[in-house]
């Protein structure tokens, strides 16, 4: 008797937690409109669409024919480490030279070794297919965290893309393995990590160069966070990794290094562009056309720092209590910490502007700003730019990159609807934390 009184007190916890379980979600079935609308059930929809993707996943790599593009060509390049070459102008595979940093060259050669030296590309795929689960993770946990976007659109994130997919497990591109790594660094930030976030966020830009496009959003945050003084260890982090992670090179052949892995000067074939199908291939080869683009780039960004981030700072006591201005400053007083709205916006505003403004945007750059599309459209109130109208919008973007090739259409409809998107975040209002409370969290 004593036993069953046990096995029931031990069960009694474990039936509590599935009957709160149970309630919760007949809860969710009866608001199961506000389900679709309300930013609190992300959650909820995100585990769904996760135990969804796992399927769709499998089949897409069990049914679609893989397409050999850059794969063998990844390989060729690491063995060429693995043999005992660190001259980087020595390295390259069948699609040319090594053009990507140091930590390229150590991911992929675990994949090599991985995979049975490139040859294995079944598990190549299943690899890949567990980074786009972790990636769609990481996502989720960034948009749980701002509470700004419809659950609903999720499914349009996951499930409706064939072109990530296609990134992802069958074309076997890098950028997904520096986007996922960005991701997780975004969510250290958030946790208010700072100084593993911006080691996370060098280890992504070791991977592929394109994450710098987030750069200039972090240089703010991490200066409106710590100031000047604050901030220079948070880079030094940042530039000592990618020196201790490319030292083999840089002894070997500092300037073909530095040259060949951050080549910010290379020339992209007209014949892959998708956002500038539309131009004479003349134009696009251009230097003058590159200039401009670098300029406005740069203008925007100055444009966006100056009148939509930036926002007052208070000081914020030991406390918790915010400071009014005007008041004599009391002591053990400290800026008060960004929001997760504040962080998420500059950085993905930063990407975006970026990729509005790229030379040249090849089909497997989607991914870099692919999942924050929801987030760009949706986080910003805007009543002339209704539910549908955002729809349209991702519609139109997801069907230009699926264009093959891209066409004058294509490309045009492509920087319509980035217009669209930088007209709504420059227009939105700004939203300021309602409460501010001061973390020690902060590294």
């Amino acid at each position: 008797m004593a036993a069953g009184l046990r096995k029931r007190g031990r069960a009694g916890p474990a039936a509590r937690a599935v009957g709160l379980c149970g309630q919760w979600l007949r809860r969710a079935w009866q608001e199961r409109r506000l389900l679709l609308l309300e930013p609190r059930y992300t959650l909820l929809v995100a585990a769904c669409l996760c135990l969804a993707e796992v399927g769709i996943t499998f089949w897409v790599i069990h049914r679609v024919a893989y397409t050999e593009i850059d794969w063998k060509a990844y390989m060729a390049e690491v063995e060429g480490v693995i043999n005992g070459t660190y001259d980087y102008t020595q390295l390259r595979g069948d699609t040319g030279p090594l053009v990507y940093p140091a930590g390229f060259v150590y991911i992929f050669m675990g994949l090599y070794y991985a995979t049975g030296q490139g040859t294995d590309i079944r598990m190549a795929q299943h690899i890949f297919a567990v980074l786009y689960l972790a990636t769609l993770l990481l996502v989720f946990l960034i948009y749980h965290q701002t509470c700004k976007v419809p659950p609903f659109v999720f499914f349009f994130m996951c499930c409706a893309s064939y072109r990530v997919h296609s990134i992802f497990v069958l074309r076997l591109f890098n950028d997904p393995v520096a986007m996922v790594l960005l991701f997780l660094s975004i969510n250290l930030l958030l946790a208010q990590r700072w100084s593993w976030g911006c080691c996370c966020f060098s280890l992504a830009v070791s991977v592929k160069m394109n994450v710098l496009l987030f750069a200039p959003g972090l240089l703010f945050l991490l200066l409106t966070q710590f100031g000047l003084r604050g901030a220079l260890p948070k880079l030094g982090i940042c530039a000592v990794l990618q020196v201790v992670l490319g030292l083999p090179f840089l002894l070997e052949n500092p300037v073909g290094y530095v040259s060949r892995s951050f080549d910010l000067g290379r020339q992209f074939l007209f014949c892959w562009t998708v956002n500038w199908r539309f131009l004479p291939e003349a134009l696009f080869l251009h230097r003058a056309f590159h200039l401009a683009l670098l300029t406005a780039h740069l203008t925007l960004l100055l444009l966006f720092a100056l009148c939509r981030w930036h926002r007052r700072k208070y000081p914020v006591t030991a406390e918790g209590s915010l400071q009014k201005e005007g008041s004599t400053p009391a002591p053990h007083t400290q800026p008060y910490p960004l929001n997760h709205g504040k962080i998420v916006s500059a950085l993905f505003t930063s990407n975006f502007i970026g990729i509005c403004f790229s030379r040249s945007l090849h089909y497997q750059f989607y991914v870099w700003y692919f999942h924050t599309l929801p987030y760009l459209l949706w986080a910003t109130p805007a009543r002339w730019l209704t539910h549908l109208l955002r729809l349209l919008v991702l519609g139109l973007i997801e069907l230009s990159w699926n264009t093959y090739p891209s066409t004058s259409c294509s490309s045009g409809a492509l920087h319509m609807c980035h217009a669209v998107i930088l007209l709504q975040l420059w227009l939105g209002p700004q939203p300021f934390p309602k409460t501010i409370q001061y973390s020690k969290k902060a590294h």
